[in-house]
């Protein structure tokens, strides 16, 4: 909502929407037309929702593999811009019958803040959808080794319903806040100040997850499994762990005792993440992309999604 269909609207194109709003308690922003659908919607009522959403379209963007089985007979070019784990073969098949939009099209990026405050020492934060995948069970395991160091552990994200029970149980007992869904502008707000932004999976989708992005982007130091390791050894903004709560553990509290460290791997990620990682500066190319694969003859004609 905040990148892309923005910089969409921005761009003087017309937007549709299909997102479960109600159950997100979620108002529409203005010049946008919403479509409203539940969170589980199965394939009956997902195939109605994009049968109506498409309908005069010049461009379909799904962000859900699996809307890509309820695409409508009558479509226009398909765009599946990929937001999640997906296997080599996956992505080929789509590749095959679709555009596909990765990191290699249009960079991954973030709102960068100008001026962040520096790293606290007193909890530590994820950001994104929570899952068995995702590390639900090493970030409890995780919180319950920091709680005893005076460290707390924030989760700003919806979670899968087989894993909601275990965040309940770990937040009625104290080892952690499990805040749910919060939309971005204010998720990023609430991660400002952390001891470190924490990553612990190993999914096997290209590039660099968008919430380690989000991390640099707030100042914040980055502790990770390997995916996004070559970005963060790089640039020294963290610490590189294995999908392990003994190595995530030594590697907080490493930084809770060294507040010159980081407070440095704070520094060098905002500054990467604001020289190439500001979503304002890949807006553009974003739209022009978008406009060139729904076929347009002229950049200036209106393109509906």
């Amino acid at each position: 909502m905040h990148r892309q269909i923005r910089a969409l609207l921005d761009a003087g194109h017309e937007v549709t929407y299909v997102a479960p709003f109600t159950y997100f308690n979620v108002t529409p922003v203005m010049g946008l037309r919403a479509i409203d659908v539940p969170r589980e919607a199965g394939y009956g009522r997902a195939n109605a929702a994009l049968r109506r959403g498409a309908k005069g379209a010049d461009l379909l963007i799904v962000h859900d593999h699996a809307l890509l089985r309820a695409l409508p007979h009558r479509r226009p070019p398909v765009v599946w811009d990929i937001r999640e784990e997906v296997t080599p073969r996956r992505l080929a098949r789509a590749e095959r019958r679709h555009h596909v939009c990765t990191s290699s099209v249009v960079p991954e990026a973030t709102f960068v803040s100008a001026s962040p405050p520096p790293p606290g020492d007193t909890r530590v934060v994820h950001i994104g959808r929570l899952s068995a995948e995702r590390g639900v069970a090493e970030l409890i395991g995780l919180a319950e080794r920091l709680v005893p160091h005076g460290v707390r552990m924030d989760l700003i994200g919806p979670a899968d319903p087989s894993v909601r029970p275990m965040l309940r149980d770990a937040q009625r007992v104290g080892l952690l806040d499990w805040f749910g869904y919060v939309p971005s502008r204010h998720a990023l707000r609430m991660a400002e100040g952390a001891l470190a932004g924490l990553s612990l999976a190993v999914p096997e989708v290209p590039g660099v997850p968008t919430k380690v992005l989000d991390y640099m982007g707030r100042g914040l130091p980055v502790i990770t499994t390997p995916q996004a390791g070559p970005l963060v050894e790089r640039i020294g903004c963290g610490v590189v762990v294995p999908l392990d709560v003994d190595a995530a553990a030594r590697a907080v509290l490493g930084l809770k005792d060294d507040p010159v460290r980081r407070s440095a791997f704070g520094t060098r990620g905002n500054a990467e993440a604001r020289l190439r990682h500001h979503w304002p500066d890949h807006a553009a190319a974003f739209v022009a992309r978008m406009e060139a694969w729904a076929g347009l003859a002229a950049p200036a004609q209106p393109l509906t999604v």
